[in-house]
């Protein structure tokens, strides 16, 4: 949605659904991209016999990619996360369906005139939650402001 603005949006509005196929590429090249050269992320015997899990998982920075792209594909062009903090709870493994799905837990303009949102999001697998995320999102407040034009005092995340 490239034309999202603030005011089409209210506290409970519910973002779209998104559904990824882990793999093992999935979490492999996640690490490897990340330079996260740690066994437990590429190395299946190490995971299940160092760790003590069924299989090699998804590392931090690879989750906090998908949560991003989420956002950003939601967002389109013109959002601008300002932050995000999220908590994993349980691992991604390959084999796994990521579903992840999120809120708008508030809309409000800051003394700048920059629109914000901040939505809770969820990534669950088979129904359980495996990390919960909030962002704080810059949204344009009308369709030719855009919050990535914000530098300095008018850019307040």
């Amino acid at each position: 949605m490239s034309d999202l603005t603030l005011d089409r949006l209210a506290k409970g509005d519910a973002l779209p659904t998104f559904g990824v196929d882990v793999t093992a590429t999935t979490v492999i090249l996640g690490a490897l991209a990340s330079r996260d050269w740690r066994p437990m992320h590429h190395d299946y015997k190490f995971a299940v016999e160092r760790q003590g899990v069924q299989d090699i998982f998804l590392n931090t920075p690879n989750q906090a990619a998908w949560f991003e792209r989420y956002l950003n594909d939601w967002t389109g062009p013109k959002g601008r996360i300002g932050r995000m903090v999220f908590r994993m709870t349980k691992p991604v493994f390959p084999g796994d369906h990521m579903l992840l799905t999120g809120t708008v837990d508030d809309v409000s303009v800051d003394e700048t005139g920059c629109g914000w949102i901040r939505a809770e999001i969820s990534l669950t697998v088979d129904g359980a939650v495996r990390t919960t995320a909030t962002a704080r999102i810059a949204l344009p407040t009308t369709p030719d402001d855009n919050p990535w034009d914000r530098r300095g005092e008018r850019w307040k995340p």
